[in-house]
């Protein structure tokens, strides 16, 4: 049992973000492609589900290879294409958990502790939402710790909100989280992997990020 001033994370449900176009593979389905033997989005779901206590896959064509994976799936509830903010609507309305976390499919090495983490700061700041934040290089070569808006602990509160700033037009994740109580989750501690937040976003990524250690 987790102690009272801690969000236990068997009452956090992830959701694996694969709903997107993959413009920038060509239009294939990202979430399908292999990654170390196995689709990109059932490895990152694997990598999820020792985290938290449910799990499901926000995915809006190839439904039936999705359910292979054996979890629930969901497509976008807007037919009005809103990027991932539809995951974040489609995962709040599906939640039957306290929290919700999101990941998206093409950063398959994200930390171990990703939920622990985030639960925890949420909790210590009191915050509706938690991101994440890693170690990334600006236009000028120099590293700095810039927000990861996709990975997000979110309370499932939160959808009344959403529903109303997606209606209203709302596509930006900073801009809504903007309006929340949200706590940003540094992983540049010594230890965390600089790289595990990485995405692919062309095949040549993705095969780059297979051979990561």
């Amino acid at each position: 049992m987790a102690p009272k001033d801690m969000i236990d994370t068997q009452h956090i449900t992830g959701m694996v973000l694969a709903g997107g176009r993959g413009s920038r593979m060509g239009g294939v389905d990202k979430g399908l492609q292999a990654f170390r033997g196995v689709p990109l989005a059932l490895y990152t779901l694997l990598r999820l589900q020792q985290q938290v206590g449910s799990v499901m896959v926000n995915a809006n064509r190839n439904l039936a290879a999705y359910e292979a994976f054996g979890v629930p799936v969901w497509p976008d509830a807007e037919s009005d294409y809103a990027g991932p903010l539809s995951g974040f609507l489609t995962g709040l309305e599906r939640c039957e958990t306290p929290w919700l976390l999101t990941v998206p499919c093409d950063t398959p090495l994200f930390p171990h502790d990703l939920a622990r983490r985030l639960a925890d700061a949420a909790e210590r700041e009191q915050a509706d939402i938690a991101m994440a934040a890693a170690p990334e290089a600006g236009p000028d070569g120099s590293m700095r710790v810039r927000p990861q808006p996709v990975f997000c602990l979110l309370r499932v509160e939160l959808l009344e909100s959403l529903v109303r700033f997606t209606q209203g037009g709302g596509r930006k994740i900073d801009a809504w989280t903007g309006q929340q109580r949200c706590v940003s989750v540094p992983f540049d501690a010594p230890g965390d992997d600089p790289g595990a937040f990485f995405n692919a976003n062309t095949l040549a990524e993705l095969h780059a990020l297979e051979t990561r250690a």
